[in-house]
């Protein structure tokens, strides 16, 4: 699942430094505004500026539906590319990960409006990490947006809305067009679930209502692949006590209301009229045995043809794929990024 806890201890040694920058009066797609969105963010490193005073090694990096920043201080991922020599090395590199609106630390719903908080959209979330670079950091350039699942979304996004904002990108485990098909049920389920869930109360509960359990059950079913499923529940007893204990684990770290609005919030994602206006080199990465972005389906294979630049890289079922969170699993896929960050040096 995408549901990571902050790592006890974060590889190489590496401190990262935290905090909360502020957006005043935040104006969402929608027209609703908050007076105060607060956005949480982790970094490592420090920026360095070019003789014009451009920041020349910031990092952006995203994360998943329902996870923060702190799901990539790892040994799998901050452990394969944060220390002396990795590809993201923090001794070069300015790396920044922030929490999306909605989840981590960041403003959400079950800070207290429930559901009066409004209802944001990919769009909001990549603005606000936008403003949270510019206004509050001082990065006025990126050397690489990246992210994983949501994350990638975004990263395609950001190709798009700030096209001269950044050197290269590298969504992993996203695909350019229009949430639909089996990816669009998947979700679907959650939301009826839970809006539908006499529990809910409409935001209005006391204890987290029966339908935060399927929501995470759904979430877990989507994503790994069978083989390793399979693998870790050979029999149906062991079937059901993996199910429960995973999601028994991750059930105190969810709200119900944040788990509803995070898994809506994807319904403005549509990249596919820009593709050809995206202009810094891009790098897809998906993955052979992900279900929720189903290679036989062929939308990168067609779609990157209409990026400048484009490339794409579709790994393939191996011993340590994991399905959609083969994204996490930085080891599969290093050498793509350290071939991006390359041929895009200057």
């Amino acid at each position: 699942m995408t549901d990571v806890n902050p790592a006890e201890s974060v590889p190489h040694g590496l401190k990262p430094v935290e905090g909360d920058y502020e957006l005043s009066n935040f104006q969402f797609r929608s027209g609703d505004s908050l007076p105060a969105l607060r956005i949480h963010y982790r970094t490592l490193g420090q920026p360095r500026r070019d003789a014009n005073g451009v920041v020349r090694n910031a990092v952006l990096v995203l994360h998943s539906t329902s996870g923060s920043g702190a799901q990539f201080l790892g040994p799998d991922f901050a452990g394969q590319l944060f220390g002396p020599g990795q590809p993201l090395d923090a001794g070069k590199f300015f790396i920044v990960l922030p929490d999306g609106i909605g989840h981590g630390r960041s403003s959400r719903p079950s800070d207290g409006l429930r559901a009066s908080f409004p209802r944001y959209g990919y769009l909001d979330m990549v603005s606000a990490q936008h403003r949270l670079l510019t206004d509050g950091l001082g990065v006025d350039h990126l050397r690489l947006v990246m992210g994983t699942s949501m994350g990638g979304m975004h990263t395609w996004l950001w190709a798009e809305e700030y096209p001269d904002f950044m050197d290269a990108l590298l969504p992993l485990g996203a695909l350019p067009t229009q949430i639909s098909g089996r990816n669009r049920v998947w979700r679907r389920v959650i939301i009826d679930a839970i809006r539908n869930d006499p529990a809910w109360r409409g935001g209005d509960y006391q204890r987290q209502p029966p339908s935060l359990r399927t929501a995470l059950q759904v979430m877990y079913l989507m994503s790994s692949n069978a083989l390793l499923r399979f693998q870790e529940m050979p029999t149906l007893k062991k079937s059901d006590a993996g199910l429960d204990a995973a999601i028994d684990a991750v059930m105190p770290l969810h709200d119900a209301t944040d788990y509803l609005y995070l898994i809506e919030a994807s319904r403005d994602y549509d990249p596919g009229p820009r593709l050809e206006q995206i202009r810094a080199p891009l790098l897809a990465v998906n993955f052979n045995d992900d279900l929720i972005n189903p290679p036989e389906l062929e939308i990168l294979e067609r779609e990157i043809r209409r990026v400048p630049g484009g490339r794409m890289i579709l790994t393939p079922s191996a011993a340590n794929s994991r399905g959609h969170d083969t994204m996490m699993a930085a080891a599969v896929w290093t050498q793509h990024l350290q071939q991006l960050l390359n041929i895009t040096s200057a």
